[in-house]
């Protein structure tokens, strides 16, 4: 475990380089969410889905499946996709350039492996991920669903319309997670619209809820094996993760103001003093 989980967080801080050499080549896009997310989809991609990098397709068969509902956090999925052989990590380079396949936000026509739904537009991605949960029970596919989303996210009514039909249809091959930072754009959760008892309420739903730091690797493998084996057994799994936005850069993090910002050319190189090259920069 103890090499794993090392070989993990060596992964991860290669990912917040990308998140901040991206965000801040092209001077756009969300940075703080990313980096607060990196060791959360490093894992799963990395570790905990059953996947296969080398034939994507979209219809995921026999394979796990993860959409990104909150899509803003962009940065951090492509280079996680590149870093696990989806595609060229040279391509990060193409950050929401013009005719790139790296959006800003995740989209599909442009056919970037890994992508399976346009995202972005909060709210959709949890309805998305209990169809595709439903159709692998209609395939016998034993393989799992996962989605993100993030805090600000479940201020949207159809987040609430999935979480009562997901448990009402007993989609218990779905794992979601919310990223509970307490921050969004315009600030601090609780002083824009508070979520309350986050795990009373899912429970209320009919959902199985477990917690999670998800700037710890070890105790996210931990809660995520639990989440798994409670699998199939007529609940909906819903995992509040716990994170830093901005985690790994010390000025982005405590702060709502990093969530949509970039940094300047002084910011990054004090940035990446912050977080050690391990894998190579693109």
């Amino acid at each position: 475990m103890h090499e794993k989980v090392n070989q993990l967080e060596n992964f991860a801080q290669q990912v917040r380089r990308d998140i901040v050499r991206m965000v801040h080549a092209v001077q756009s896009g969300h940075p703080g969410g990313s980096l607060g997310c990196a060791d959360f989809i490093t894992s799963l991609y990395q570790d905990i889905m059953n996947h296969n990098p080398n034939n994507f397709t979209m219809d995921g068969k026999n394979e796990d499946l993860f959409f990104l509902s909150n899509g803003h956090i962009s940065p951090v999925f492509y280079s996680v996709l590149a870093r696990t052989g989806y595609f060229p990590v040279e391509e990060l380079k193409t950050f929401r350039k013009i005719n790139t396949r790296l959006q800003g936000h995740p989209t599909t026509h442009e056919g970037l492996p890994g992508v399976r739904i346009a995202s972005g537009s909060l709210g959709q991605g949890m309805s998305v991920a209990i169809g595709a949960a439903l159709a692998k029970k209609l395939n016998n596919d034993k393989s799992l669903v996962y989605c993100l989303h993030g805090d600000g996210e479940l201020q949207e009514g159809q987040i609430w319309e999935a979480a009562m039909y997901a448990a009402g249809n007993k989609v218990d091959n779905l794992i979601a997670t919310v990223d509970y930072n307490h921050k969004q754009i315009d600030g601090d959760i609780d002083d824009v619209l508070p979520l309350g008892d986050l795990r009373a309420k899912f429970e209320a739903f009919g959902w199985f809820v477990l917690e999670m730091n998800g700037n710890d690797i070890k105790d996210i493998l931990q809660v995520m094996a639990i989440a798994k084996a409670k699998t199939r057994q007529g609940m909906p799994i819903m995992i509040i993760m716990k994170t830093e936005m901005g985690q790994g850069v010390d000025f982005m993090m405590g702060t709502h103001k990093w969530h949509g910002s970039p940094p300047n050319d002084e910011q990054l190189a004090n940035a990446l003093s912050q977080i050690p090259e391990t894998l190579g920069d693109y």
